[in-house]
């Protein structure tokens, strides 16, 4: 085993996980330099729900983001979270559309992108990984770690094999409710190298109370990368502590030979940004908390956040943990989907209907009759012909890869959108949140406007 390699999360899922990805890239930038100094393997910065919160709350160009990025980092690789054929968006996209935006990624300064499917289905990820390879992007491929009676050990290591042979460089455990227990990462570890030669990195959240417990474990069972956050935006809903690890291999054959004093100064520049953001109410309170009952609901922290939202808004926050409950049913019933994006979101809103309604499936969401018909990809475990025909009726759901129905769009969507994008990389900004991008090009339009008649 060589020394362990570090992952830095802050600029991506360690503040998309605490603050709901409102840190901006004024925020980031001075700092950028002494990250790039400190020895970590990657900076995860962009791809997930960066792109959207860029454009929908910060008013800022995820596209200016990564160069501005990029610019400052010279020493460390940078790396984004891509959702296969969704992109970084909810619906599967034209395979033209995903080869434009993975090209336009690596050429704007991504190095590894870390790619999964939410069903585990990699037929949703053919194009993305040989768009990554084409463009000489490193391809990280990911499992979405989940537990079932189907979802085993055995289950992971036939998908890292399928990964593999698709042209993955390296995979990506991606346990995004932070349910992978120690025992059960060593074992899935050793099994894993025994089958391929390929690095194994390994993600985790700290919502249910083990993750540094289960990192310690894999360290120990030889994963070569681990994921982890800068203190003050760690732990929660997001990673362990960088520091921890920096500190606690000290001296070990597997010491990541951090820079201490860097991560320190770092750790510092971060603390008033934190607090900022707790003064504002944005921190909340609540996804610091350790949840315990995630690894019986696997239920996501995000998801616990978003599920008690809705609730709340329907005066029904008593019924939280009945909907808890009704979560791993609802699961059970779609064929034991992995809470990801965007499953997760589907599940839980129908565990809400499920809940509040007094009846099961009375009301079916749109998303959850398309999951059904086979729109998102194949189903982990095979759906019951009954619930089969409660949520669909007699359509017969597909078995092809879902985006072999979809034509070419990018020239398309470059035409509907017009002299408002003004490069390839607007037209996808459009093409993933067609109305916050098209507002976001008519404000930089009307600015630009104003400039150009106060100049003259």
């Amino acid at each position: 085993m060589g020394k362990l390699k570090i992952t830095e999360t802050c600029l991506r899922d360690g503040h998309q996980s605490l603050i709901a990805t409102r840190l901006k890239t004024s925020e980031m930038l001075p700092i950028l330099e002494k990250m790039d100094k400190v020895g970590y393997y990657a900076l995860e910065m962009w791809g997930g729900a960066t792109f959207d919160a860029c454009i929908r709350f910060l008013n800022e160009d995820p596209w200016e983001r990564l160069r501005e990025i990029r610019k400052r980092v010279k020493n460390t690789k940078l790396q984004m979270l891509l959702r296969g054929q969704n992109l970084l968006g909810y619906r599967h996209y034209s395979d033209d559309v995903v080869d434009k935006f993975i090209e336009k990624s690596i050429k704007n300064g991504i190095d590894i992108i870390r790619v999964f499917d939410a069903l585990n289905d990699y037929r949703n990820l053919e194009q993305s990984i040989k768009s990554i390879n084409k463009y000489g992007g490193h391809c990280q491929g990911a499992i979405a770690y989940t537990t079932s009676k189907i979802h085993t050990v055995e289950y992971y290591v036939d998908k890292v094999k399928e990964l593999e042979n698709l042209g993955a460089h390296s995979i990506c455990i991606k346990d995004m409710a932070g349910v992978l227990l120690p025992d059960t990462a060593y074992e899935l570890i050793v099994k894993i190298k025994a089958v391929t030669d390929l690095p194994i990195e390994l993600h985790t959240h700290c919502t249910s109370g083990i993750a540094s417990m289960m990192y310690m474990k894999a360290i120990e069972a030889g994963v070569d990368i681990i994921d982890t956050a800068i203190s003050p935006f760690s732990g929660g809903t997001s990673q362990p502590a960088t520091e921890v690890f920096s500190h606690i291999l000290k001296g070990d054959k597997r010491d990541p030979e951090l820079d201490m004093q860097l991560l320190s100064e770092i750790a510092d520049y971060f603390k008033p940004i934190k607090e900022k953001y707790r003064s504002e109410g944005i921190l909340k309170a609540k996804v610091m908390d350790v949840e315990p009952k995630t690894l019986i609901y696997q239920v996501p922290g995000g998801m616990l956040s978003n599920l008690l939202s809705q609730l709340e808004s329907q005066g029904a926050a008593h019924k939280y943990d009945e909907v808890l409950a009704e979560v791993p049913k609802v699961r059970e019933d779609l064929g034991f989907p992995p809470l990801v994006t965007p499953l997760s979101q589907m599940v839980g809103t129908q565990a809400v209907f499920n809940v509040l309604l007094g009846e099961r499936y009375k009301i079916i969401p749109t998303e959850i009759k398309n999951y059904v018909k086979g729109l998102y990809g194949q189903s982990p475990a095979p759906i019951s012909k009954e619930m089969q025909e409660k949520i669909i009726g007699d359509i017969s759901p597909i078995t092809y890869r879902p985006a072999d129905d979809i034509p070419p769009e990018f020239e398309k969507i470059k035409e509907e959108i017009g002299s408002l994008a003004k490069s390839d990389e607007d037209v996808l900004m459009y093409a993933l949140f067609p109305e916050n991008a098209k507002q976001f090009l008519q404000e930089r339009a009307e600015h630009e406007i104003e400039e150009w008649t106060i100049a003259i």
